[in-house]
């Protein structure tokens, strides 16, 4: 057997992806042994309508398997989980009546819910049907065809916001990171109709948004409409490309953080630009979180391909400075020729999450909405097909919620915890990673979003 080096592996995989997509798809159907696949529990399907509720028969994950010192398997066992106020009230023994409105899990397994950090919500062709974008170049000829397709987006970006909201619950997320475009075509108004697609999930969904220039900060001259944007309620201030598309870093990164201390508020800039540009700018970002400690802590790097240009003692000291000025990482775990440090990022503490970024749009139509997905790639490029490794990447989907910790000792979840999460066709955090296994129910601070269980 051949073995592939990390850059032919690479190649591989991104070509063997395109290629198995469809099969990898529909293997996550094929999930093993849950009690609703034994017993052909079908009947009485409904979504739970009350607060203070009991879900009977919950696989939890208690512990690592090992054999010969090396982890094998994942032992898990069934229990029934009180819910009450939006919160895991109380993890009982399974099997023990008790008078509370109940609903079978069917031996599904309960995981974190994921959270979507990259994503654009208010410019997606989901909701309509089959369209592939045109052939594309350049980040600034993108920018050219947005400019024409915008017009014909904006007015109904209200209804296929709130429908790709719900392709994320169906996928197991409760949250979401969007970008939001501040332009001169939509100006405003996208940012107004993804604050009411919002508001009207604000029982079921939690998302921040990203106040975006993506047609340049400087480049189309949107300082003002970024300012009004965060009086309207905006969480972050967006950036873009400061040298490949604003053709001036230091002055496109300088108005940027000067709208983020105006406003006191963080930032997620988009970085594709790689080495030397990319490197660059993130080097003038820390320097000028260094001159500004109030910002510590508050800037995300969302792409940052240039980190992948960079080896040995120069990466290393980039990691250890993004660590100690507190960045963060946002990524859609890339299948390309950069190869991005993602793994040596998250071991030095840098906090690296994921997101689908766009589902169907006119920049590319490869999104599902799952960030059990992501993890999956994640582990092929990065992990590993062991179960260890499998379980651990599913922290980049959960912003590294774990069912285990690194000893195998069960951290969630626990009494007096959220209850958002999800149920899952797998046995095991492992297998619900490489199979990306099918989601059967979405809880948000207890409310069902996703999904119909059987009442009992």
């Amino acid at each position: 057997m051949s073995i592939l080096s990390p850059g032919n592996r690479r190649d591989f995989l991104s070509a063997g992806m395109k290629l198995t997509a469809a099969g990898t798809l529909l293997s996550a159907g094929m999930s093993s042994g849950t009690l609703a696949a034994e017993t052909g529990q079908t009947a009485n399907l409904s979504r739970i309508d009350a607060s203070h509720y009991l879900l009977r028969n919950v696989r939890l994950e208690e512990a690592f398997i090992r054999k010969n010192e090396v982890i094998t398997a994942t032992r898990t066992g069934l229990y029934d989980i009180e819910v009450s106020a939006g919160n895991i009230a109380a993890i009982h023994a399974a099997g023990v009546i008790r008078s509370l409105p109940t609903w079978d899990a069917a031996g599904y397994l309960l995981l974190p819910a994921t959270r979507d950090m990259h994503i654009h919500l208010d410019k997606t062709f989901y909701g309509e049907g089959w369209r592939a974008p045109l052939p594309r170049h350049s980040v600034v000829d993108m920018i050219h065809q947005e400019e024409q397709i915008l017009p014909e987006l904006v007015p109904t970006s209200e209804i296929r916001a709130e429908k790709l909201i719900g392709l994320l619950q169906s996928k197991g997320s409760s949250a979401a990171r969007s970008h939001c475009n501040i332009d001169p075509v939509s100006k405003l108004q996208g940012l107004e109709h993804l604050q009411q697609a919002i508001a009207h999930h604000r029982d079921d969904f939690h998302a921040d948004i990203v106040a975006f220039p993506q047609h340049g900060l400087l480049r189309s001259k949107v300082e003002g409409m970024m300012r009004e944007a965060m009086k309207m309620g905006a969480h972050y201030v967006g950036g873009l490309d400061p040298t490949n598309v604003d053709g001036a870093m230091e002055k496109s990164l300088d108005t940027l953080f000067s709208i983020a201390l105006d406003f006191a508020a963080p930032i997620d800039i988009h970085l594709h630009e790689t080495e030397p540009h990319g490197v660059a700018a993130i080097r003038y970002m820390l320097k000028t979180v260094k001159e500004n400690p109030q910002l510590k802590g508050k800037v995300t790097l969302s792409h940052a391909f240039g980190l992948g240009t960079l080896q040995g003692n120069e990466l290393a000291a980039m990691i250890e400075q993004l660590k100690e000025h507190q960045f963060s990482i946002a990524t859609t775990v890339p299948i390309g020729r950069v190869i991005m440090p993602l793994p040596q990022l998250r071991a030095a503490g840098v906090p690296v999450w994921s997101g689908t970024d766009t589902i169907a749009d006119h920049w590319q139509p490869f999104g599902s909405g799952s960030m059990l997905e992501k993890a999956n790639v994640y582990s092929q490029l990065y992990r590993g097909p062991d179960e260890y490794s499998l379980s651990r990447a599913l922290g980049i989907a959960t912003n590294e919620v774990l069912p285990l910790n690194s000893e195998g000792e069960r951290q969630w979840p626990n009494a007096q915890d959220t209850a958002t999460m999800m149920l899952v066709n797998a046995s095991c955090s492992a297998e619900a990673v490489a199979h990306i296994a099918p989601v059967m129910a979405t809880f948000y601070n207890g409310k069902q979003t996703f999904g119909a269980l059987a009442k009992v």
